[in-house]
């Protein structure tokens, strides 16, 4: 039997192969983790006013759990650190933990009685990563937040300084430091990308800066340069930046961007940076875009790179619908995309 190819059939047969093509020429992706919540997690109704006077009235606080669909970092925090059973008694004990859904469409009703949808109240609070946990008092103001996926040791720190109202007492970077002190010896890791003192942070080209804040012993550190700044995509990004580390412990001199005289120790203060290792991206023009001061992989790690040298913040103010157009730009290339690499 013969069959008649007309070109209305052709015309298919045409776009079927294009279709077939662009599905094998587009990368794929690779990463994402779906996390099931533990069920211990409150019920709320998302009204915050109420959820911290419910909390108060039987001596708790309320943890707002910021999350993703996929988000590999947020699986890790249940997955890892939920299931540690100290960890697990300490919030159940002392908290009413709270899952919102950063791209999620329930409503919420903040402190202020105001109603928002739950993406607009994420980008109200100016949630950027995923997980972002928001530690509320009993009057509901913000007493600690902590900005993407720490480890087990670290997240314990920060569950005992609001489960015993510490911030009452003391800054957390004082309380993290001196839960943390610095051990003898040891030095930090060096890269070639990394500028050499002195630190004249006001004097530089029409470039973007860099700054790492590192310190001895420190094994987050080590991870952060064997495991992520050893790739050529990451390290190609930093060259067109201006790289400086600093031991935030040092009393290293510098003139910070703004042209102010300081130290490494004293800048890090006025940032309030308490977690190491952390990294700060600054514009051309000495403004701070965004920073890391979390445990980020490399796919993360370069679109915040990316994030920056861009400019895509003048355009998109949300770093997580950036990090999707990136990743599907990626993929049109037909290059893979792993956001767990």
């Amino acid at each position: 039997m013969t069959v008649k190819i007309t070109p209305d059939r052709l015309f298919l047969f045409l776009l079927l192969t294009l279709a077939v093509f662009r599905i094998e020429a587009e990368g794929r992706f690779f990463g994402a983790q779906e996390t099931v919540y533990p069920a211990w997690f409150k019920d709320s109704f998302l009204d915050l006013r109420e959820d911290v006077a419910e909390a108060a009235a039987g001596g708790r606080r309320v943890l707002l759990f910021f999350h993703q669909n996929g988000c590999p970092y947020c699986n890790l925090l249940v997955e890892r650190n939920l299931a540690e059973p100290d960890i697990e008694e300490t919030l159940r004990s002392n908290m009413d933990v709270v899952a919102v859904n950063m791209f999620g469409d329930r409503e919420v009703t903040t402190r202020d009685g105001d109603t928002l949808t739950e993406k607009a109240f994420a980008a109200a609070m100016r949630v950027q990563f995923t997980p972002t946990l928001l530690f509320f008092n009993e009057q509901g103001e913000v007493v600690l937040r902590l900005n993407g996926y720490i480890p087990p040791q670290s997240f314990r720190l920060a569950l005992a300084y609001v489960a015993d109202h510490m911030e009452e007492r003391v800054a957390y970077r004082d309380y993290i430091a001196a839960q943390r002190p610095v051990a003898a010896g040891g030095s930090l890791i060096n890269e070639d990308f990394f500028q050499s003192p002195p630190y004249l942070l006001h004097v530089r080209e029409r470039k973007p800066l860099a700054v790492f804040f590192e310190q001895t012993q420190c094994p987050d550190c080590e991870r952060l340069h064997r495991e992520v700044l050893q790739d050529d995509e990451i390290k190609a990004l930093l060259n067109a930046y201006d790289v400086v580390r600093l031991d935030m412990q040092s009393q290293t001199p510098l003139i910070t961007p703004q042209g102010e005289r300081s130290d490494a120790r004293s800048w890090a203060r006025s940032l309030n940076v308490s977690y190491v290792p952390t990294f700060i991206l600054f514009d051309a023009d000495n403004n701070e875009i965004i920073r890391s001061e979390a445990m980020f992989k490399r796919f993360h790690t370069a679109s915040m790179l990316d994030y920056c040298l861009s400019g895509a913040y003048l355009q998109e103010p949300s770093f997580q619908r950036f990090i999707s157009a990136r990743s599907e730009h990626i993929r049109t290339q037909g290059r893979d995309v792993d956001i767990w690499k």
